[in-house]
């Protein structure tokens, strides 16, 4: 019997055999994360689907014991190739271990199992009365995949990405042994800190169990303000004064026009305004109506000045919430037509030049490069495409994408080293981005990295090929 079919027999006596898939036809969602192309999608030999943190120990013990690679898969809308598995791997899946664990409003904290998702998680939230900021996107996600790449999101500006929330961690390491990081405390100076070290590392030193966060009193009231501009440096270049002036927004996102309209024809709606090139979206809140008025006026009162032809604020939360969608739907609309999504993060007073240095890419290739972000975190969205944009419509299918695709992304990741910058933001390294990372970080980092990788996990079992390449 070989060590697969061992793997086999054993896993369906740990978990049940109804939560082991061994069938392809039902492997195959299990082969891939949202990143467009299939270059590195495998087929696993097996999902398997505990419902409890005890029998993801023991599977993770029968995986050192057997040599069989195990990757962790959460809701599996990644974007770097984080959760394929590996090459005569299995599929660790978390969406039975989805229970809230401890609602504590008293102390403002939530733990929940690693397989609770976004949308179920802002819900529990919202019926202790507080808030949970982060807010990476797909609230298909699951928390567990969200710490492991420490997501981020529109509302990183004010609030940061989600390593800020994370109070405690539930790990389960390499050995099968299991540990309890942090907790339901503020402050600690007590040792290493774990926690810190499990955050963003992607399912390759330990698998998450449980996720302690920390919350807060929910705003007493929300605006969003959109402000057009000739230019998108224009619009870029007066974020940092606003910043320096003291309003500290919830999101400042930057769009180009010419990228909304493709959201406005997904949608059928309408951006307030096409005056200009480019927009700067605002979200401000605040304690009470007053404190959010006061807000407001300032702000328009320095993007006045700074060139803005107009400020536009959403007169009913109705508005609000379809400005707030066509934004998080340009993904969506661009999609079908995307071949890689990057999420580079560049000092803020580097967006202006990087995002010029993109367009000076699409006229030296004569492609298009639709770009946006954040611009109050330094974090740039750029689509690099296989379908031509014309008029918010995308099109045919451009001559020579394939040949383009490495050059353009070298050139891209290049730059925003340059620039004091790192090639991923939010979205992870997975697999995609792995060759890029000494590059970007330097061989000293890199190394390190792999020696933290090799003393926990040193027969590289967990995520094997994520991040950084094992010795």
């Amino acid at each position: 019997m070989s060590n697969i079919d061992k793997w086999r027999k054993r896993a369906a006596q740990i978990v049940g055999q109804e939560n082991l898939i061994t069938e392809n036809s039902e492997l195959i969602p299990f082969s891939h994360d949202e990143y467009a192309l299939d270059t590195f999608n495998r087929m696993p030999l097996a999902v398997v689907k505990p419902a409890t943190e005890e029998e993801i120990q023991e599977i993770v013990r029968l995986c050192r014991e057997l040599k069989v690679p195990l990757t962790v898969r959460g809701g599996g809308t990644g974007l770097s190739g984080g959760c394929v598995p590996a090459e005569q791997g299995v599929v660790l899946s978390l969406e039975r271990l989805n229970s809230v664990v401890d609602a504590d409003p008293a102390n403002h904290i939530i733990t929940v199992q690693a397989g609770v998702a976004l949308k179920r998680l802002y819900e529990e939230v919202d019926k202790m009365g507080l808030y949970f900021p982060p807010h990476p996107g797909d609230e298909g996600a699951f928390i567990g995949g969200a710490v492991a790449t420490n997501a981020g999101g529109a509302r990183a500006v004010k609030y940061g990405t989600i390593r800020r929330f994370v109070l405690g961690l539930q790990v389960v390491w390499a050995d099968g042994r299991l540990s309890n990081l942090g907790g339901k405390f503020i402050k600690s100076s007590s040792g290493y800190n774990l926690t810190d070290l499990i955050i963003g590392s992607e399912g390759t030193l330990g698998i998450i169990t449980r996720v302690t966060l920390s919350l807060l009193p929910r705003p007493g009231a929300i605006s969003t303000l959109i402000a057009p501009f000739d230019s998108v440096r224009q619009a870029i270049e007066t974020v940092p004064d606003i910043l320096h002036r003291g309003i500290l927004p919830t999101a400042v996102e930057f769009v180009q026009h010419e990228v909304i309209s493709c959201a406005e024809q997904l949608l059928k709606k309408s951006w307030p305004t096409h005056d200009g090139s480019a927009s700067l979206l605002f979200i401000l809140d605040g304690r009470s109506e007053d404190d959010l008025l006061a807000q407001a006026e300032e702000l328009a009162e320095l993007l006045e000045s700074g060139g803005a032809l107009d400020v536009l604020i959403a007169e009913s939360p109705e508005r609000q919430e379809e400005i707030l969608a066509l934004r998080s739907m340009i993904y969506e609309a661009l999609r079908e037509g995307t071949v890689e999504l990057f999420d580079i993060c560049v000092p803020r007073s580097e967006i202006a030049g990087h995002v010029e240095f993109v367009k000076e890419v699409e006229e030296r290739y004569k492609i298009q490069l639709p770009t946006y972000g954040h611009a109050g975190d330094g974090n740039v969205h750029t689509h690099y495409m296989r379908k031509a944009i014309s008029n918010g419509l995308l099109g045919a299918e451009v001559t020579g994408w394939q040949q383009l695709h490495q050059q353009v992304r070298e050139e891209l990741f290049a730059d925003a080293a340059a620039r004091g910058g790192v090639i991923s933001g939010e979205h992870g390294i997975g697999r995609v981005k792995r060759e890029y990372l000494v590059n970007n970080l330097g061989a000293v980092n890199v190394e390190v990295m792999r020696l933290i990788k090799h003393a926990l996990d040193s027969e590289n079992i967990l995520n094997p090929g994520k991040v950084v390449q094992q010795y």
